[in-house]
């Protein structure tokens, strides 16, 4: 392995330590340095992520994809997440480790990375290349540990912090104080910071950062097709007279599932026949059941849902699908059920307009404005709607994500398979958690 793109310089024109500025120039999104895309050696990319359960959507199918292309492209992934006991296997993602990690209390199974010292050790002894951090806070610690360490650490932002602030509750002048003092410390702790989206990138452009790169996510669209349209699928949670809704989302408060509800209490008052299926677990789930069986709404709770191949067939076999939530700066979800050839309506708030383009609808986060999007997507003619949603599914494919990640982390698209033994043994889980192998070579510079 090697450090090809270490200067031993911070991010050139990080933003100061002093307050936002309401007019920071916009944010540039730095071209691919030089021999991002060249020549090289394999690097050992090391991923750490939280707020990761068994029952995750959208994070876990990044993280999936993401180590995939980085393992097709010749580096070596080792993803890092919290979990009920501590596991070493190999998977098609690559290496993924498993520390202990306490459940955080009414968040529906997320657990965290809480033990630094641990994982500070773990750190220094998978000695990583690059480091990849999906967690902006209770993770953001580990850039400084990547400055001290003179490994080039780049921070992924899933989720605006003001956005995800406000669904909690907090007013909107305070999320955004908060939000920019918390982005100001990120934008300094790590070389660069990637973002999926124009919308993600917005707060970061408010506080002046330099050191954004912006690179989409994707969407597998072999495994997601509308020929997965299943009429017997279709039958079980619709008649032929019925519209039927989808959301696939995780049930809780940033998730705004109960706007998909309040959305088919609208269209149902209007005189549609419409039900909905919601695809998701979470803390929120009882109230939303109890709400459902209250209003005498025909809405089903499939729970987390392991079958992909049949999840893709509901997707492939709603009339809509509905992304109600506000703070999201991708929707992976909703992607996946435009590849299906299913259109989306999404929340005006969130990052999803310049996904779903005019190939969907978007609405105010309230019921009434989601049934009014409804509507307009099926007044369009059946097959010109999910042709749409289709061709605009196929502009992201994860080949294009994987490239501008590796681009991000100034890692060569190609590079030579590494031939370690340990890879040679296959899939299988290990005892312990310790690597026990020799450590590359020193990087010559530091953060990117």
């Amino acid at each position: 392995m090697n450090g090809t793109a270490g200067t031993g310089a911070p991010p050139t024109g990080a933003p100061s330590a002093g307050p936002p500025s309401a007019a920071a120039p916009a944010v540039r999104t730095p071209p691919p340095a030089d021999g991002a895309q060249g020549a090289g050696g394999p690097l050992r990319i090391v991923r750490l992520a939280n707020f990761v359960a068994p029952a995750s959507g959208g994070l876990r199918t990044a993280l999936r994809e993401l180590g995939k292309g980085y393992r097709a492209a010749g580096h070596e992934s080792v993803l890092v997440v919290p979990g009920d006991r501590a596991s070493d296997r190999e998977t098609e993602q690559g290496r993924v480790i498993t520390l202990p990690g306490p459940l955080l209390p009414g968040t529906g199974g997320y657990r965290v990375l809480t033990d630094k010292r641990r994982l500070t050790a773990l750190l220094e002894d998978l000695a990583p290349d690059r480091l990849e951090v999906s967690d902006r806070t209770t993770l953001r610690w580990t850039g400084r540990w990547a400055r001290r360490a003179r490994v080039p650490a780049v921070m992924v932002s899933h989720e605006t912090a003001d956005g995800v602030l406000r669904t909690w509750g907090m007013p909107e002048g305070a999320a955004r104080r908060t939000a920019d003092a918390l982005n100001v410390r990120t934008a300094h702790t790590y070389a660069r910071v990637v973002c999926t989206t124009e919308f993600a990138e917005r707060e970061f452009a408010r506080i002046g950062a330099r050191n954004i790169v912006r690179a989409p996510l994707g969407v597998d669209l072999t495994e997601r097709r509308p020929a997965l349209r299943d009429p017997s699928v279709r039958a079980r949670y619709a008649r032929a007279t019925e519209t039927l809704l989808v959301t696939c989302t995780r049930l809780s408060v940033e998730k705004r599932p109960g706007t998909a509800l309040d959305a088919l209490e609208a269209l149902r008052r209007r005189g549609r026949r419409a039900v909905l299926v919601v695809a998701g677990d979470g803390p929120l789930r009882k109230r939303l059941e109890q709400r459902a069986r209250e209003r005498g709404l025909p809405v089903v709770f499939l729970g987390h849902v392991l079958d992909r191949t049949f999840l893709g067939a509901l997707q492939a076999s709603a009339d809509v699908c509905l992304a109600p939530g506000p703070a999201e700066t991708f929707g992976l979800a909703a992607l996946e059920a435009m590849a299906c050839g299913t259109p989306v309506v999404a929340s005006s708030s969130s990052a999803l307009p310049e996904v779903i383009g005019s190939s969907g609808a978007t609405a105010a986060d309230r019921g009434e404005s989601f049934a009014d999007a409804v509507e307009l997507l099926l007044g369009r003619p059946e097959t010109e709607r999910r042709e749409g949603a289709r061709a605009r599914a196929e502009r992201f494919g994860w080949a294009a994500a994987v490239a501008a990640f590796l681009d991000a982390h100034e890692a060569p698209r190609q590079a030579a398979v590494r031939d370690h033994a340990w890879e040679s043994a296959g899939e299988g889980a290990r005892e312990d958690v310790a690597p026990g192998r020799p450590a590359p070579a020193a990087l010559p510079g530091g953060p990117l």
